[in-house]
């Protein structure tokens, strides 16, 4: 505890400090020489420095809550599994809805029109999935990790580490992407403040909340998160329609007399990165779809419920959540063409290009919250997208740290046999480790293309987490050798293909025409995998191979009935 009071006002002084020794920009003289402000530091949104402070505040008293109540390995890695149905369904939404689905979606419908639905949709459809195939099957079966699942019946070892090597490379590619949106965002709000402090200060953030907190910290995170993202995105769709008129049909009509495309942003199919190809289209689907049931931070929330009815009801909360969430985006986006493209204050240059905005494509939700709000509203919104980032980041390393320390330490070089104290610091460590790790990609992929990181890691897992874990839960023939052959074909032949296809071949590292011609390699991926680890098991007659069929039933009985699994530690 004395770590933590001295750190957390360590973090809080700082702040404070470089707020006052900010001041000066705001303080000086109406009659001062131009020479006396600098001229390179814009104004600061103190609306949103007050609401970010106010959150981490919040956030930081939480996490003191949660580490005085984290005393086991329940505890830590599953909040004692006492989260009830609607605080999981919160807490799934907030560790769900990223930046990426704030800002990225609404910057999409901003520039594209209609077809920014299809990604909406794509990742919304992932959920009933998991609502009817995995969600109590998954709080029956494991533990901790879905890797519990996975390597059930099947041999320790090798599922494991193949498990956590999938979990870890989406956990790390996640964290870069999420690492470079939160320094932006924060060196946007905060001009004077470089990129690498604040990469460094939501790195500092996310160790505390984990390390300390637990999953307990990392929940209520989300669950806050959540409240703020869906409450701040109801007000910017209502200010909308309500400029409006509470109007679709002149909604629709404003923006395609508004938007330079005209009419074709209405169409609902049109030409994925210059390429009119179906099979694109498809595997784009695919990936989104089997992406999202297969991210190990989303799967690892099934184990915090008190039981498999409260991993259903869970998922259906989340489901409705996110789901008017994404219709809120979809509003956002078209608002923003109405009320931000074509404003010289949002765009840096009316003559040329309407929707050439300041500060780049990811701002059109931004700037509209401050058309419909101003400042007060801009700060908010700002601030609640910062918290977003904060909240996918404390999941994603929670679930790269359990992959480290539960999946390997514990399972692998203890063979389950690990103290259960000694586990919690290793994870404890390992969430240290995660976030310095973070915080050094950040800054290394500060000027770097990361739009190839969604593909490597809804395609992974798409092509190895979903496709093992199904089969290892509703196919009694998979072994030990088809769900290794299979999960490793998943990892390198995601990699391989987006390394040779039009996003990094192309754009990233300049070689000319892709070797493969989409950017999303789910659509070959997938049915290999499937193939690989249904002929390696089928032709896999070993003792071991035969012991693991014969232990389906029992596994089956579990995952149905719930007869054996982990029970609630607390409530």
């Amino acid at each position: 505890m004395r770590i933590f009071k001295t750190v957390s006002r360590t973090v809080l002084g700082l702040a404070a400090l470089f707020a006052s020794n900010l001041s000066y920009a705001f303080d000086v003289p109406a009659a001062a020489p131009a020479a006396a402000v600098p001229a390179a530091a814009p104004p600061l949104n103190w609306h949103a420095i007050i609401m970010f402070l106010i959150f981490v505040s919040i956030t930081l008293g939480i996490t003191y809550w949660a580490a005085t109540r984290t005393k086991t390995a329940a505890d830590f890695y599953a909040a004692g599994r006492g989260v009830t149905g609607f605080q999981n369904g919160m807490a799934i939404a907030g560790d769900y809805m990223s930046a990426a689905s704030f800002l990225g979606i609404a910057a999409l419908v901003y520039f594209n029109g209609f077809y920014g639905l299809i990604f909406s949709v794509g990742w919304l459809v992932g959920w009933p999935i998991i609502l009817f195939l995995v969600a109590e099957r998954l709080r029956n079966l494991g533990k901790y990790t879905y890797a519990d699942v996975v390597s059930f019946r099947l041999q320790q070892g090798p599922i494991r580490i193949m498990a956590a090597i999938s979990s870890l490379i989406v956990v790390i590619w996640y964290l870069i992407g999420q690492a470079v949106g939160a320094g932006q965002l924060l060196h946007t709000l905060v001009p004077q403040m470089s990129y690498r402090m604040s990469i460094v200060i939501v790195g500092v953030l996310i160790i505390l909340y984990v390390t300390l907190g637990g999953m307990k910290a990392t929940t209520w995170v989300q669950i806050i998160k959540a409240g703020l993202l869906l409450g701040g995105a109801t007000c910017m769709a209502f200010g909308v329609m309500l400029h409006e008129g509470f109007s679709f049909a002149k909604l629709f009509s404003d923006a395609v007399a508004l938007h330079p495309k005209g009419i074709k942003i209405m169409q609902s199919v049109v030409p994925i990165g210059a390429k009119a190809n179906p099979i694109e289209s498809i595997s784009l689907g695919l990936t989104l779809m089997f992406g999202t049931a297969g991210l190990p931070h989303i799967l690892m929330r099934f184990f915090t419920v008190t039981d498999s009815k409260a991993a259903r009801k869970s998922v259906l909360y989340g489901t409705c959540f996110i789901g008017y969430f994404y219709i809120l985006t979809f509003i956002i986006g078209f608002g923003a063409i109405i009320l931000v493209a074509n404003n010289p204050e949002y765009v840096v240059n009316v003559t040329k290009n309407i929707l050439d905005l300041k500060g780049g494509g990811s701002m059109p939700a931004i700037y509209l919250s401050h058309a419909i709000g101003g400042n007060f509203f801009l700060g908010f919104i700002a601030a609640v997208a910062f918290a977003t980032i904060l909240a996918v980041v404390s999941g994603l390393t929670l679930a790269g740290a359990s992959a480290l320390s539960h999946d390997i330490y514990a399972s692998v070089i203890k063979k389950g046999k690990a103290d259960e104290k000694k586990e919690v610091w290793v994870s404890k460590m390992c969430v240290i480790g995660l976030g310095i790790l973070a915080v050094l990609l950040g800054i290394a992929f500060e000027k770097q293309n990361v739009a190839y990181i969604v593909a490597l890691t809804f395609s992974i897992a798409a092509c190895t987490n979903f496709p093992i874990m199904v089969l290892s839960v509703f196919w009694k023939g998979l072994t030990t050798r088809g769900a290794v052959l299979g999960g490793y074909t998943g990892i390198f032949g995601s990699i391989i293909l987006l390394i040779i296809g039009p996003t990094v071949w192309t754009k990233v590292l300049g070689n000319g025409p892709a070797l493969f011609p989409y950017d999303f390699p789910t659509f070959v991926v997938l049915p290999v995998v499937l193939i690989v680890a249904y002929v390696a098991s089928i032709t896999d007659g070993s003792e071991s191979a035969k012991k693991e069929r014969a232990a389906f039933e029992a596994q089956m009985i579990r995952a149905e009935t719930g007869l054996g699994a982990e029970v609630a530690a607390s409530h």
